[in-house]
């Protein structure tokens, strides 16, 4: 496994992180049918581990917060709390109640105690928000996280989605009074939604910041044939949603991914993860993982190394997409089982 720092920071992580999004408790959860329980994810975790990937991502609001669980309890078990990162996100609602949500000052210093309580442990090595906030101060926002870096709860913050002024904005309002600054950028980036190639990476590039691609694979859209379905394809509404153009261009990049994946002997995963590794901003790519072989084609991504002409392949169908997945508000609080992650 190879290892780099997020953005500029000392912290050493490998360039595949786990998503944890797809463990935990499904009557507690608003993903589908296809979460995995404790012991349906155990070897999931162990392989990850075996196969050198050091960096964990999941959120509060992932499966009821049994992901969280789950994800503690598995790393606590199998790897040395210094050799691993565990990043966790706060922001939508975990309950349908006032300030039980959003980025303001109260809501973070109980999100971040609850996620610590269901981690199990006694720091986050990055704490993100989830998305912005337009009904808070960022000043607030700002002043909460650098507050709960210096009582040792977080070792660094994050933030995920959102629009590239925002993100500007909120590093200036911590540089200008010497709060702690944003180390990380978790956003959509993969073949079908290159959006945030305009603005975000190349700020992220001007700051330092690392970018963790979250859905790097477009929820498995590149790697099977545009008409397969899987269980997780019928059931991810949050997938639906975000890919449902489902044209020309997109079908033209599915087939460029498979016709070099069969010319190289490799998935089209390995193939589409690869293509992360040409843009220098990234830091790591989010991977899910519910069957075996999604790891080992993800390590296998990290080896391959794209020519100019099969990158030029696969970019070049790529049609300009309305921005998704950011800039959200917080959803009602009768639409809180739905929330996006």
């Amino acid at each position: 496994m190879k290892f780099t720092r997020l953005g500029n920071s000392g912290l050493k992580v490998s360039r595949l992180c786990l998503g944890c999004m797809s463990y935990g408790d499904t009557s507690k959860g608003w993903h589908g049918d296809w979460l995995l329980d404790e012991e349906q994810s155990r070897p999931h975790f162990r392989h990850a581990l075996e196969s050198g990937i050091n960096f964990y991502d999941t959120a509060n609001v992932y499966a009821g917060g049994t992901s969280e669980e789950i994800t503690g309890k598995l790393l606590r078990e199998m790897a040395k709390r210094d050799e691993i990162v565990v990043a966790t996100k706060a922001f939508f609602p975990w309950r349908q109640a006032p300030n039980a949500g959003g980025n303001s000052r109260k809501a973070l210093m109980q999100a971040v105690d609850d996620s610590l309580a269901r981690l199990g442990m006694d720091y986050i090595d990055l704490f993100q928000i989830h998305r912005w906030d337009s009904e808070t101060p960022i000043e607030e926002t700002m002043e909460a996280l650098h507050d709960i870096v210096k009582a040792g709860k977080a070792l660094h913050i994050g933030a995920s989605s959102m629009f590239a002024w925002q993100f500007a904005k909120a590093q200036e309002v911590a540089r200008a009074n010497g709060w702690t600054r944003f180390v990380s950028m978790q956003n959509q980036l993969n073949l079908l939604y290159r959006e945030e190639e305009r603005e975000m990476l190349p700020l992220c590039a001007e700051e330092g910041v690392g970018v963790i691609p979250w859905s790097p694979l477009a929820r498995g859209r590149l790697t099977r044939a545009p008409d397969e379905e899987t269980v997780r394809s019928k059931t991810d509404g949050v997938g639906k949603a975000l890919y449902k153009d489902d044209d020309a261009a997109d079908r033209a990049i599915i087939e460029a991914v498979g016709e070099i994946a069969d010319a190289r002997g490799v998935s089209r995963a390995t193939v589409a993860l690869a293509w992360h590794f040409t843009k220098p901003q990234v830091s790591a790519p989010i991977i899910g993982a519910t069957k075996p072989h999604h790891i080992d084609d993800a390590v296998a991504a990290t080896e391959v190394e794209l020519s100019e002409e099969e990158v030029a392949t696969l970019e070049s169908p790529y049609r300009a997409k309305f921005p998704t997945g950011m800039g959200m508000p917080l959803p009602p609080m009768d639409q809180v089982s739905v929330v996006e992650g």
